[in-house]
């Protein structure tokens, strides 16, 4: 489940890993707990745009994302970046 902002507290946060990180068909993924709210993190880059409030919903996105074939900034070799004419 993806989360905007809130002001409750998130009551099972202490049971999860402040930190967490893995190697998922050879792209370094991890989350954050950072006062109950997990931030993802796919090639050492940290997806500013979501933030989750369970550990399985923000590891099926990192999962979900790599699936996808979704590029990041790591992905892109200076060979592929073509300068504007």
């Amino acid at each position: 489940m993806l989360i905007e902002t809130t002001t409750a507290p998130n009551h099972a946060h202490y049971m999860q890993p402040d930190f967490w990180s893995d190697v998922y068909s050879g792209r370094p993924i991890a989350i954050l707990n950072h006062y109950g709210r997990l931030h993802v993190y796919l090639d050492h880059i940290l997806q500013h745009n979501v933030v989750f409030a369970e550990r399985e919903d923000a590891l099926a996105w990192l999962i979900q994302r790599i699936e996808r074939g979704v590029l990041t900034g790591a992905d892109v070799a200076p060979a592929d970046v073509t300068e504007p004419a």
